[in-house]
C-alpha cells in the first residue's frame, strides 16, 4: 500500500509572533520538516494542506496575509500539491481525496496543527474514507483551551485528542517510532 505525508496547516500564524500562536509549534515544525525530507528523499508523495479563513470575524489565516502562508520549515517544492481548505477537515470541499486516489495512496502519515481541531477532523475523515492513518504526535501542536472557566493546558488537550484517535482512527506514534 502506497503512503503519503500530509502536512496540515503548518502556517506562519501558528508560530511565535503569529496571530494564533500554538504551544510547541516550532518543535513540531522541526519534526514535520524532518519527515518531509525523509519522504522527499524516498520520492514518496507529499501533500501540503493550508487553511484560509473565509468566515466573518476570522482573526488568523486571513487570505493574502503573511500569516496564512505555509511556514518556511515545510515550504512546498515545485510540483508538490498544496490543497487549500476552509474547514477543519482537510477533505471537506477539497480535491484531497481525488489527489490521493490518483496517486494510489492507501496510508496517510499526518502531522501539523491543531491537534484538537484540524488534525483530529482530518484523521477521522481519512479513516471514514478508507485510509489507514498514522498521526505523528510530536510533529503536531495545539494551544491551551478553556472549559467551564478552567484552562486546559495544551499538553492535556494534545494528549486527550491523541488518546481519542489512537486505536480506532489512527496509529499514533512519535517521530522516532514511525515505522519506516
Amino acid at each position: 500500500m502506497k503512503r503519503a505525508l500530509l502536512l496540515v496547516d503548518i502556517q506562519n500564524d501558528y508560530f511565535t509572533g503569529g496571530a494564533m500562536q500554538l504551544v510547541g509549534m516550532e518543535a513540531a515544525a522541526g519534526k514535520a520538516s524532518s519527515l518531509l525530507q525523509f519522504f522527499r528523499d524516498r520520492s514518496e508523495p507529499v501533500v501540503h494542506v493550508r487553511h484560509l479563513s473565509k468566515r466573518a470575524g476570522a482573526t488568523f489565516f486571513i487570505p493574502g496575509t503573511p500569516g496564512a502562508e505555509i511556514h518556511p520549515a515545510v515550504e512546498p517544492l515545485a510540483g508538490e500539491p498544496v490543497v487549500t481548505k476552509v474547514f477543519p477537515n482537510s477533505f471537506r470541499g477539497t480535491n484531497l481525496q481525488d489527489l490521493l486516489k490518483k496517486e494510489d495512496v492507501g496510508r496517510l502519515v499526518i502531522c501539523g496543527a491543531m491537534s484538537h481541531m484540524c488534525i483530529d477532523a482530518t484523521a477521522r475523515a481519512a479513516f471514514d474514507l478508507g485510509f489507514a492513518c498514522t498521526v505523528v504526535e510530536d510533529a503536531c501542536a495545539t494551544r491551551n483551551l478553556a472549559f467551564k472557566g478552567e484552562t486546559v493546558p495544551a499538553w492535556a488537550v494534545h494528549g486527550a485528542f491523541m488518546a481519542a484517535l489512537q486505536g480506532i482512527y489512527a496509529e499514533v506514534v512519535s517521530k522516532g517510532d514511525l515505522q519506516i
